[in-house]
């Protein structure tokens, strides 16, 4: 994966009406053994990783790198939302080298169905849309997953491609402030 650069550092923390967004620390490391290891979540991602070798290869602090953002909830962690640029070998980029960042997001199963998802998400995209004014972001999710679908749509998402990938329908789109809803509201 490509850093988003050292000029687009995330602030510490981003907080929403109910979320904490922030770096990444020690205490964080038993969630996210159990988001990996969680069927549910793993279910569109290749399927959920052994616990034990989570445990032998997570690191103390996981997810150490700008971009990565816990997300917490009264003082616990929930998921995480990635803003990662990724190599131009990767599919589904819109132009062979363009780099777009690409959003990411996990929740453990407990927290699906609040709304978490979208309203950490939401914070990120607007974050970035300050710091970097006028660049898109990228999304892909397979199509079966239909919460990621209806997340990608009321973020702001507007389809570029589906294609197939790992024996399944892969949905890939871009967002820009201007096609988000609410665009046009600043910072």
């Amino acid at each position: 994966m490509v850093e988003l650069g050292p000029a687009v550092r995330p602030p510490a923390p981003i907080e929403t009406e109910r979320l904490v967004l922030r770096a990444s620390e020690a205490r964080d490391r038993a969630a996210v053994i159990e988001l990996f290891a969680s069927p549910q979540v793993g279910q569109f991602i290749g399927g959920a990783q052994p616990r034990d070798v989570l445990e032998e290869s997570v690191p103390e602090i996981p997810g150490r790198r700008p971009g990565f953002f816990v997300v917490e909830l009264g003082g616990a962690m929930i998921g995480t939302v990635t803003l990662d640029r990724r190599d131009a070998e990767r599919r589904g980029h819109v132009a062979d080298d363009s780099g777009a960042p690409w959003l990411g997001y996990l929740f453990l199963s407990k927290a699906w169905g609040h709304g978490y998802a979208k309203e950490a998400s939401a914070a990120v995209l607007e974050w970035f849309a300050d710091e970097v004014p006028g660049e898109s972001v990228v999304l892909c999710t397979q199509s079966a997953n239909e919460p990621s679908m209806r997340l990608a749509a009321a973020l702001g998402f507007v389809e570029v491609e589906r294609f197939e990938q790992w024996d399944a329908e892969q949905w890939f789109g871009i967002w820009s402030r201007s096609t988000s809803p609410g665009s046009g509201r600043r910072g």
